[in-house]
């Protein structure tokens, strides 16, 4: 019977310490291996693609965001300490709040996604069965699904890695299944057939697919990997991480194109419930296995997310056990499924709006540090990370400044038509000659990618200097 883990914030203890690179395998294959991945294909031709163009800009996103976690799990092996707790060597102490909090608000609303959709999926799967699929077999169906999820986030790791590798195993026997039975609803004719888009739409596909997936992991990505010996090859903790995040995603987005351009229903239904509109090429006899495929990958997303929400929460400055955290943490995550399960009807445009809203200053923090770790030579010292006075500071204001500016940067270069309290973003689009908020670029949300980019050259180009007095302080206790 596992037991409560008793980790937080703090710095994993030596004997601690355990495991092999290829295990990271688990957790983030478990945790990506959902069928949402099928709805992707649907929303990546949602942006006016052809199967060619929304297949490169699938493929694109999915790789380059994953190896953008693999890259940040490094770190965890460096400091063998929470992601955002790690970043306190960039921002300082209390500086490192700020970009904290923004974490723990991602992640949150990400296990709340997740869970909503596994409420959704499953309450339409009992609607085809005849067992009703109204309020009250939501409720249940959210009760359910959100035991699990805080359950295993409040024990903790060693329950998580059990978890995810039996969700990859089940999942992934029941995922072949669905699409052997699906799959002569595929039409190449009409695949083939779709329209070709615009260059500003291949990248308005490819900044979603980015945000969708592995973007919206890196600030948990050395979560896992802090686990590790510090003796561990830092190329094999991304290629792992890199490799399992995004396996999955690939095939299953590559084969949701295939399904989503053979059918326009299907295509607007994945739009209002992307599982739950899968269900409708199914059998009847395999609806409660796609049930139980459909809510296990969902939960194993929500679980991963919900056991990082807890240790941002408390990287914020919230002094609480990480397994309070992890219950505060839950119960946000139910009020949230309850409002968009109950109270919305545009899935879609709420969906996309967080994503690309909280997605921009997440991607400014991921450039800080990444350039922060490829300046950096030595590991972390474990003390200076938790002390004001230490190496690295209190506030380091130039990185707490940069994340402000990269994040006004991007909002200024993205847009989000599906929610009008956002219509004041894209304020930059017509200033730089980009056709303002209705114009070709619009839709690119080219703000990501100038935040990661802007943070991550700014960084690299002012701070090495900063990082060399860091790094040639007086180490104690042979921990560097």
């Amino acid at each position: 019977m596992p037991t409560v883990e008793e980790n937080g914030l703090n710095v994993i203890a030596e004997a601690e310490r355990k495991g092999r690179p290829a295990q990271l395998f688990w957790p983030w294959f478990g945790s990506n291996v959902s069928v949402l991945g099928l709805g992707y294909g649907s929303f990546a031709l949602g942006f006016g693609l052809s199967f060619w163009q929304a297949l490169l800009a699938g493929t694109a996103g999915i790789l380059v965001s994953f190896l953008l976690c693999g890259l940040i799990a490094v770190a965890g092996k460096r400091g063998s300490a929470p992601t955002m707790v790690l970043s306190r060597a960039a921002f300082g102490v209390r500086g490192n709040r700020l970009p904290s909090a923004v974490s723990w608000i991602l992640t949150v609303g990400w296990e709340t996604v997740l869970v909503t959709l596994a409420t959704l999926a499953t309450a339409t799967v009992l609607d085809r069965l005849g067992w009703g699929g109204g309020t009250g077999t939501k409720i249940l169906a959210l009760l359910v699904v959100s035991a699990l999820t805080v359950a295993a986030g409040v024990i903790g790791f060693d329950l998580i890695m059990r978890l995810q590798t039996a969700i990859t195993v089940v999942t992934g026997a029941l995922t072949l299944g669905y699409v052997a039975l699906v799959a002569d609803e595929i039409h190449w004719d009409r695949v083939s057939a779709l329209p070709h888009g615009s260059a500003q739409q291949v990248v308005g596909a490819l900044v979603f697919v980015m945000t969708g997936f592995g973007l919206g992991w890196v600030n948990a990505a050395a979560d896992y990997s802090r686990y590790l010996p510090r003796r561990t090859r830092g190329t094999a903790v991304a290629a792992w991480t890199t490799f399992g995040g995004s396996l999955a995603p690939l095939l299953l987005f590559v084969f949701g194109l295939l399904l989503a351009g053979s059918s326009t229903d299907l295509n607007q239904a994945v739009a209002a419930d992307p599982i739950g509109a899968l269900t409708t090429l199914l059998p009847l006899w395999f609806l409660l296995p796609f049930t139980l495929v459909a809510v296990l990958g969902l939960v194993g997303g929500a679980v991963l997310d919900i056991y990082s929400s807890g240790l941002a929460l408390l990287a914020a400055g919230v002094r609480v056990p990480r397994y309070v955290a992890a219950g505060i943490d839950g119960a946000l995550m139910v009020a949230g499924t309850v409002a968009l399960v109950f109270l919305t009807d545009d899935f879609l445009g709420t969906f996309t709006a967080f994503l690309t809203t909280l997605g921009v200053p997440i991607a400014a923090w991921c450039g800080i540090m990444l350039a922060d770790l490829a300046l950096r030579t030595r590991t972390l010292d474990d003390a200076d990370l938790f002390r004001p006075a230490g190496r690295y500071g209190d506030v380091r204001w130039l990185p707490v400044t940069l994340l402000a500016a990269a994040t006004a940067v991007g909002w200024g270069l993205v847009t989000n038509t599906g929610a009008a309290w956002l219509d004041w973003q894209g304020y930059l689009l017509a200033p730089l000659g980009l056709g303002g908020r209705d114009g070709t670029w619009a839709g690119a949300n080219l703000g990501l990618l100038a935040a990661l980019a802007l943070a991550f050259a700014v960084t690299l180009a002012t701070r090495r200097r900063s990082v060399r007095r860091q790094e040639a302080g007086a180490y104690s206790g042979g921990r560097l």
